[in-house]
C-alpha cells in the first residue's frame, strides 16, 4: 500500500546489493522509490529483480542517476567510495535544496578491515564539501549487512543517524523505522567518522569470528 504523503526516494547507484535491499524495504513500506544508475539498462534490471518480491501496488521505477534525483526529495547514495566524488559532482546541481542520505563507506581495498578516512574526515563530510550548504547531508545504514535487507526477517542491528540538522536526521529516522530497524539520533555530521569507521571493525569481526553479519546495539536507553 502506498502513501501519497510520503517523500519520493531516489537510490543513486542503487543497483548493488545494499541499494536494492533498501529499495525493497522502502517500496514494501509504501514509499515511491526510483532506482538510479549511470546506465538506464542496469536500473531497469534492478527493478526487474525486485518486482517479484513486492506487492503489485509497489511504486518502483528505474532511471539514470540524474533523472532519479530530479524525481525525488530525498536522495540516497549507495555507491562504492571510489565512485563517491564523481557521482556527487555530477549531481551537484540537481541535489540543491534536498536531503542526501549518504550510505557510502570509505573502504580502501584490499585493506577493508582497517579504518581509512578521507581528508574531509568522512565520506559524508566530503559530500557536504562537494554539494554545499544548501544540501542537508545525513549519514546512516553503513553498519547494516545487506544479507538481511532482501528478506523479511528482523535485522538485529541498530542504525546510527548523524547529519547536518536535527530535522534532517528525523526524516532519516523515519526511513530507518520504515525499513524495519531501530534508529538513533547520534548527533552532528562530524560524528560520521565513527559511524563509517565502525564498518571496517565489523568486517574484521565477521572474518575473525567466521560470521556474515555482525552489528551493533545501543543499550541503556529506555
Amino acid at each position: 500500500m502506498t502513501d501519497e504523503t510520503l517523500p519520493t526516494l531516489a537510490i543513486l547507484g542503487g543497483t548493488g546489493k545494499e541499494g536494492k535491499g533498501l529499495a525493497y524495504r522502502w517500496a514494501r513500506a509504501g514509499y515511491t522509490v526510483v532506482i538510479g544508475s549511470r546506465q538506464f539498462e542496469k536500473a531497469q534490471a534492478a527493478v526487474a529483480d525486485l518486482r517479484p518480491l513486492l506487492p503489485e501496488t509497489a511504486r518502483l521505477t528505474g532511471m539514470t542517476n540524474t533523472e532519479a534525483a530530479q524525481q525525488a526529495t530525498i536522495l540516497v547514495l549507495t555507491v562504492p567510495f571510489a565512485a563517491h566524488r564523481p557521482t556527487l559532482e555530477s549531481l551537484r546541481e540537481v541535489a540543491q535544496g534536498k536531503i542526501l542520505l549518504d550510505v557510502t563507506v570509505p573502504l580502501v581495498p584490499p585493506k577493508v578491515t582497517r579504518v581509512q578516512m578521507p581528508p574531509a574526515g568522512s565520506a559524508a563530510q566530503e559530500a557536504r564539501q562537494i554539494l554545499g550548504d544548501a544540501v542537508e547531508v545525513v549519514d546512516a545504514f553503513q553498519n547494516i549487512s545487506y544479507e538481511h535487507l532482501l528478506q523479511e526477517e528482523l535485522v538485529e542491528c541498530d542504525v546510527l543517524v548523524v547529519g547536518t540538522s536535527k530535522a534532517a536526521r528525523q526524516e532519516v529516522l523515519k526511513l530507518v523505522q520504515a525499513a524495519g530497524m531501530t534508529g538513533w539520533d547520534a548527533g552532528p555530521l562530524e560524528n560520521a567518522v565513527v559511524v563509517e569507521g565502525l564498518t571496517s571493525i565489523l568486517i574484521y569481526l565477521n572474518k575473525q569470528y567466521n560470521v556474515e553479519s555482525s552489528g551493533i546495539r545501543i543499550t541503556g536507553i529506555p
